[in-house]
């Protein structure tokens, strides 16, 4: 459950009855991709058995386009990951300094030195060496979210009497519309993690049943918290539901908002450097393997991260841009492509339905998205 769960009631508010729709649509359709990709880590043996013959996206690109080159497919799969890990991380460090600035607008400080000061916190990540340490710091952040969303969804039902249906819009805006299914959609999105994931599992075997139980809950979680808070406050939901809480509120969650923000960092940061690491350590040089190497190749992407988040300007715009080109692509557009050209033969013509209808679905969302943050750009700049 990420910060994007805090911005479904907003959804909801440009969406109407269809967002509710559209937030059990997306759990079913993320969960079936993730499924898909991990089958495509999979071939059949001799005798018919599952063999694990891939371990990562990169292996399962490369092997759909080893025709073309024998890299061609893991490179831009690498290249679309790390563009969207690196955003991630770089939206942590802009958030946060905005959480900080908010927490203390008496401290005479700029929302970009509040980043710093988050950033400096964040040093310890570039000494991360395996996924034990950022399971357990997801953990922390697993339990700071749950008091977050109790927090606002406690003070929603001591509102209860305020509550009314006839909040809900029956006529939706196209525009509207689509910022709503970019916000819906991409809260549940963790493609690029899975990989890793089920190779971590211990029991490999279980990971479809886990992809199921996880998507459920998040389904109704979400449904839960974006009705609650959107029934209370209506048409006065703020992107940000927890700006909408009273000001005595708004503090304490804002500083759990920043505890989870920098909970949240490790993960992209290590997917994301790990997977240059790899890159840059495949030749026979002892250099690229030593652990000073890595933690050059760590600390350059930490600060990386800081710079960016520092200089970019108009970078939610920019952020939107990448989003719906990577998200949509890492989501919907390869999981369902490659499936479709490693299990072809395999696949029964209702599947193979389904994978098609899950990337038109993806290429319209993503054109879409692209087109919208686009035009956000060209009035900023206009």
């Amino acid at each position: 459950q990420g910060i994007f769960v805090l911005g479904l009631p907003y959804a909801l508010l440009h969406s109407g009855y269809s967002g509710l729709f559209l937030i059990i649509l997306a759990a079913a359709l993320c969960c079936y991709t993730g499924k898909i990709l991990i089958a495509c880590l999979y071939e059949e043996n001799e005798d018919g058995q599952l063999i694990r013959v891939r371990d990562t996206y990169e292996d399962i690109a490369n092997a759909c386009c080893k025709k073309q080159s024998s890299k061609l497919g893991g490179i831009v799969v690498n290249v679309t990951q790390v563009m969207e890990l690196i955003m991630t991380c770089i939206l942590y460090l802009v958030v946060s300094g905005n959480l900080l600035s908010h927490s203390f607008p008496y401290v005479p400080m700029t929302e970009k030195t509040w980043s710093v000061m988050a950033f400096v916190t964040l040093l310890p990540c570039v000494f991360i060496k395996t996924l034990k340490i950022v399971s357990k710091l997801s953990q922390l952040c697993s339990l700071v979210h749950f008091i977050i969303i109790l927090v606002v969804m406690t003070y929603c039902l001591t509102q209860i009497h305020q509550w009314s249906w006839a909040k809900f819009r029956l006529s939706i805006e196209f525009e509207d519309f689509l910022v709503s299914v970019g916000v819906i959609i991409f809260s549940y999105t963790s493609q690029i993690f899975l990989p890793k994931l089920e190779g971590n599992m211990k029991n490999p075997g279980e990971f479809r049943c886990m992809l199921n139980w996880t998507h459920f809950f998040a389904c109704v979680l979400k449904t839960t918290f974006a009705l609650t808070a959107f029934l209370t406050w209506g048409e006065e939901a703020k992107e940000v539901i927890t700006d909408n809480l009273p000001s005595f509120l708004q503090t304490l969650v804002n500083l759990c908002l920043l505890t989870k923000a920098l909970l949240s960092y490790p993960l992209p940061f290590f997917a994301a450097t790990e997977i240059v690491y790899a890159c840059i350590s495949r030749g026979n040089h002892s250099n690229y393997r030593s652990p000073l190497f890595a933690l050059g190749v760590r600390g350059s992407f930490l600060l990386l991260t800081l710079l960016m988040a520092m200089f970019i300007p108009h970078f939610a715009l920019l952020m939107g841009l990448t989003g719906s080109v990577t998200g949509a692509a890492m989501t919907f557009l390869l999981p369902s492509l490659f499936h479709l050209k490693l299990k072809w033969k395999k696949l029964s013509f209702l599947e193979k339905c389904a994978d098609i209808s899950v990337f038109i679905l993806g290429f319209l969302c993503s054109l879409a998205g692209i087109l919208c943050s686009i035009k956000g750009l060209l009035e900023v700049f206009g």
